[in-house]
């Protein structure tokens, strides 16, 4: 396996060297004018061909990139997938709906990032994403001077599989995917269990469902 930026040093090294040999010549070549002339060389063409040098070195890489995508553009998905089913989830807890939202939420952010076609079967497409929540737990992240919770701290625990299709092979996965995410206690609020604390603050579920589905396809899409 080729070590990250492996290719990078191996081209930065070889133009490096390049420049080196054409400045040291050029140093060369002044020093021997110089002699001649009795001047000593000021040296202002070898510091130019260094900075040109060098800018080329910096174009060079920048341009070729070697083989990196930028942050959230590169994926390393199979060029044939093109569409990818996302049947409803399954939820193991005892929050209502919870595997609605997600589900919903995740075909959302796929179809946001306009790659691929979602289809909610899990047959006919060329991978299947799958996913199980397992757990969702609540406890007080903060508590004002009251000792009142003023802040909850909501984890949710899933099992995620991407599979292709079409090679019966696991793409990506990851049997415990955790999440957690911090809330401001709404007033009157005490909460004790998940379901409770959804149902005092409807729009928490949504938020949680959309950050959560967001970390999920952004996982899987890009490539570092």
């Amino acid at each position: 396996m080729t070590e990250p930026g492996g290719c990078c040093r191996r081209a930065f090294g070889a133009m490096a060297s390049v420049a080196v040999a054409r400045i040291r010549s050029q140093r060369a070549k002044a020093g021997s004018f110089g002699a001649r002339a009795g001047v000593r060389p000021a040296g202002a063409g070898v510091g130019r061909s260094l900075v040109w040098y060098g800018l080329a070195i910096a174009c060079a890489i920048s341009v070729s990139g070697c083989g990196y995508a930028l942050s959230g553009r590169g994926s390393f998905l199979p060029a044939y997938i093109r569409t990818i089913g996302v049947p409803t989830f399954t939820n193991l807890t005892t929050v209502f709906n919870l595997e609605t939202m997600l589900t919903q939420k995740v075909r959302s952010e796929f179809i946001g990032r306009g790659k691929f076609q979602i289809l909610p079967q899990d047959g006919g497409v060329d991978a299947l994403l799958t996913g199980e929540v397992t757990t969702v737990t609540i406890a007080p992240a903060s508590f004002s001077p009251e000792q009142l919770a003023s802040r909850y701290a909501l984890t949710m625990t899933a099992k995620i599989e991407l599979r292709d299709m079409r090679e019966n092979k696991v793409l990506w996965e990851n049997p415990s995917v955790m999440f957690r995410q911090e809330y401001e206690a709404t007033s009157g609020q005490n909460a004790v269990d998940p379901s409770a604390f959804f149902q005092q603050d409807a729009n928490a579920l949504e938020r949680m469902s959309s950050d959560f589905a967001r970390t999920i396809v952004s996982a899987i899409l890009e490539a570092f």
